[in-house]
């Protein structure tokens, strides 16, 4: 099997999974690099776009000085899905981003994060010890595309230590925690184009999340194929 102890590329079953379930085919991106031609290149073969959970976004790259509690940067990933972020938005092909898909979505508008959630909030409910998801209620923004998906309020697991501060670029806000955290943001220029701070994956109720972006995925498909 060989040894472990080497760079690799993961990413949990239980992202996949329910894009599996709700129709689609998954491919796995790994970061590399970020010119325009390779960016490309791989978005002609999608039909949509997942940004999933993971480390922190560098605070470099929203112009802020690391919180002690911050990860360690990954600047390769950074920038790499900066890039297909960019470019999905060019071809107005649906998004779904999810806990760090939601920040770096944000901060691919010019948006900054809350670096330690903690320091906000005054406690530390959205991250339970242990990796153990813990779940907290949210409202859902009337009038948004993520208020046809879910009712106006619901209870979702989360596990995070950051959040999204200064708003991005068009972008508004489709969820609130209790405290005022902002738990999912969506673009209502864009046909499908929603991030939930939150853990749909391990959220059996989240299944209409994945029907929506996989049928939104399924008809940009269908444009994209009459267009050739």
């Amino acid at each position: 099997m060989g040894v472990w102890n080497v760079p690799a590329v993961l990413l949990p079953t239980s992202y996949i999974v329910p894009i599996q379930r709700a129709g689609a085919t998954i491919v796995v991106l790994p970061p590399q690099d970020a010119d325009p031609a390779s960016v490309g290149a791989v978005l002609d073969g999608l039909d949509g776009l997942c940004l999933s959970g993971g480390y922190d976004v560098d605070p470099a790259t929203y112009s802020q000085d690391p919180h002690p509690e911050t990860d360690a940067p990954r600047p390769q990933r950074d920038a790499w899905e900066l890039a297909l972020i960019a470019g999905a938005r060019g071809r107005d092909m649906p998004m779904l981003g999810v806990c760090r898909g939601a920040q770096v979505l944000n901060v691919s508008r010019g948006g900054t994060l809350v670096q330690h959630v903690p320091d906000a909030v005054g406690h530390g409910g959205y991250q339970g010890s242990g990796g153990v998801f813990v779940t907290m209620p949210v409202s859902i923004s009337p009038g948004t595309l993520l208020a046809r998906i879910h009712p106006a309020r619901r209870d979702v697991p989360v596990y995070h230590h950051q959040s999204i501060a200064q708003l991005g670029d068009g972008l508004v806000v489709s969820a609130l925690g209790d405290d005022g955290i902002i738990e999912a943001v969506e673009d209502p220029s864009l046909t499908f184009c929603v991030a939930v701070q939150w853990h749909p994956e391990q959220d059996p109720g989240s299944a209409s999340l994945y029907e929506a972006f996989v049928d939104a995925a399924r008809k940009f498909n269908e444009l994209s194929s009459a267009a050739r």
